[in-house]
Formats: C-alpha cells, sequence, structure tokens
C-alpha cells in the first residue's frame, strides 16, 4: 500500500470538510486519516448530520465501518455505538440514515469512495463475506496472543475480520489499566489503529488520545508502550502479524528488514532463498543486529579504558605483559 507513514495524529486537532462525491447524499463531512494516493485507498472519520439519509446501493471497493458516537440506522436496523459491518465490493446495502446524527469510521480498503445506487448486489460480489456485530456487546474480550511471539498480558483483543488467504485482520484492543510493554516493536505488515476510547503511551510520540490515529508501514519501529487508566482502539494489519522485539529504539527500518530477513533465513533456509534470492542464492543471510551489535566485555582484550570498576586497564582478559626471560612471556604469539 502506498499510504505514507502518519504517526502521531489526532483527529481531534482537525475540522472536518464537506464532502461531496457523486453518488453519496449531501449531509456528510469528514477528516482524512490516511489516503493511497495511487489507488485512492483511504481512512476517514465521517459525521453524518442529524437527518441524514443515504439510498440503497453499493460501492466498488471493499469497505469496512465502525460507529464511533451515536446511531446509525441500516434499513429499519438501529446500530448502536460499536457496531462494525465488513461489506465487500458490490455488496447492496439498505438505506443508510441518523435521525440525529452520527459519527463513524470508515475504511475504504481498495479503490477510492463510491456509492453506485442499486437494491440487488454485482453479479459479481462475494456476498458471503459480509458480516455485521456488535462488537461491544456480542463479542468477548480474548487474550491479545493471537500473534507469537505475544504482547505483554493486559492487552486484549476482538477479532472482527480476517482475510484467510492475505491473513490481514481487523480487531478491537484494549490495554486495561495500568498496561505496560517495556521493549521495542516492529512487524512484516503494515499497520493502522485509531483509539475509539482512552489513552495510551508511546515512548516515540508520549500521550496518544482518543482519535489518536496512526499508519504505520512495516519495519517501523514502536514502543514502549503503556496505559494509565485503559484505552479501547481499533487495529488492523494488511497481512501476517508476527512481532519482532528488540530493545535498540534507534535501529532503522531497513536495519529492522535485514533483521527479519536474517531470522527467516536462520528458521528456514530454503524458503529464504525462494522468497528473496534473484539471480542467484545468497551464501549467507542479511545482517541480524541483534546477533552482531558490540556488547560490554567483547572489545577482544585491548585498549579498554575506564572500565566497569573505574580503572584502566591495557589487558581486559586478566593477566600483564613480563621481561622476556619470565615463563608469563607470551613468546611468538600475535595479539594482533
Amino acid at each position: 500500500m502506498a499510504r505514507p507513514h502518519i504517526e502521531p495524529f489526532c483527529d481531534r486537532d482537525t475540522s472536518f470538510k464537506s464532502m461531496v462525491l457523486p453518488g453519496f447524499s449531501r449531509g456528510m463531512s469528514y477528516k482524512m486519516l490516511s489516503l493511497d494516493v495511487d489507488t485512492g485507498a483511504c481512512s476517514m472519520t465521517v459525521q453524518l448530520d442529524a437527518g441524514y439519509i443515504q439510498p440503497p446501493g453499493f460501492s466498488w471497493t471493499e469497505r469496512e465501518i465502525i460507529v464511533i458516537e451515536g446511531e446509525l440506522a441500516i434499513g429499519d436496523r438501529t446500530c448502536r455505538k460499536g457496531h462494525y459491518f465488513f461489506i465487500p465490493a458490490g455488496y447492496a446495502m439498505p438505506s443508510v440514515s441518523s435521525e440525529q446524527g452520527c459519527l463513524i469510521l470508515v475504511m475504504y480498503n481498495t479503490a477510492e469512495p463510491s456509492h453506485e445506487e442499486a437494491t440487488e448486489h454485482h453479479a459479481l460480489a462475494q456476498v458471503d463475506l459480509y458480516h455485521d456485530v456488535d462488537s461491544y456487546m456480542d463479542i468477548p474480550w480474548a487474550m491479545g496472543n493471537v500473534a507469537k511471539p505475544s504482547v505483554a498480558s493486559g492487552c486484549l483483543i476482538k477479532l472482527l475480520n480476517f482475510n484467510p488467504q492475505s491473513q490481514a485482520m481487523t480487531f478491537l484492543y484494549c490495554m486495561t489499566p495500568g498496561f505496560y510493554q517495556d521493549n521495542i516493536s516492529y512487524h512484516d505488515c503494515a499497520e493502522e489503529s485509531y483509539h475509539l476510547w482512552g489513552t495510551s503511551w508511546m515512548m516515540q510520540f508520549g500521550e496518544v488520545p482518543t482519535g489518536g490515529y496512526f499508519w504505520r508501514p512495516a519495519y517501523i519501529n514502536h514502543g514502549a508502550f503503556a496505559s494509565e487508566y485503559g484505552c479501547i482502539a481499533l487495529g488492523r494489519v494488511d497481512s501476517k502479524l508476527f512481532n519482532h522485539f528488540h530493545y535498540n529504539p534507534w535501529t532503522t527500518p531497513v536495519e529492522n528488514a535485514d533483521r527479519s530477513q536474517a531470522r527467516l533465513y536462520n528458521r528456514d533456509p530454503l524458503l529464504y532463498r525462494w522468497a528473496f534470492s534473484t539471480d542467484h542464492n545468497h551464501p549467507h543471510s542479511p545482517e541480524d543486529f541483534e546477533t552482531t551489535m558490540s556488547r560490554r566485555g567483547e572489545e577482544g582484550g585491548h585498549d579498554n579504558e575506564h572500565k566497569s570498576d573505574g580503572h584502566r586497564h591495557d589487558h581486559w582478559h586478566g593477566h600483564h605483559h613480563h621481561e622476556k626471560d619470565s615463563h608469563h612471556n607470551h613468546g611468538d604469539h600475535d595479539h594482533s
């Protein structure tokens, strides 16, 4: 996806803009959260005015919606805060309206926003993929160990959508009051998050409040994390979620990607060669910075000044040069 890294961002800091697009009824305003300029795919917070009515119809793009505040009527059904929809491209929805107005999060996944008036699904629509649920009331919280290695205890999830081919996921997650995780993480996938309620803290940016949002491409460091009073957010990833944990906040996305490839090479060399080789098989893996970084006490024994005991040491390995005739003489041993 060609969306840039957007972080930190809070939609409460920007104003709504009127949305005027072909096929859409008047009475919508939006705040753009992220946009793929190549395809038009985007994520927006959308305010529907009181009395808004959208005739039945479908979109040419797959989309996801969750109600943030207020009530949204879908045909004769009233959907309240926390109601989630996954709507395949070409799936005809009943009329959409809001008597008192409401705030929703809308994600157009594959193309720009569109609305084609219709009462029947498009012939090619994958209608069996449609689903909606009151995510607050009808799904229990589960342990946040959907990915291994897992996050710290106290982060819970509700799975809302899963693509078995790409392993992309949409989910609610919450940090319980007092949650804390002290390491740095990154992923092989892009991830997106919107704070529906509450505040969390992240080392790189500080407090992330209600309305806080990010679109984070693969291999970007983030963490440590904490939440004093707890928070609830909607999260999405565009492929398999794997947590790469470490403790160096200064590594670059290139170094993180190399480390990810190195870990794949160590786990499955043949798969690595198939995935990353071009005109030849690489004789060795990319660098894993955790295995090649210098560590205290690994300097080789020479010119080690001001070590942990506060003294100068000409030989850290614990012996001294002696006269030529001494039985402690190194002889012809070369320390170069």
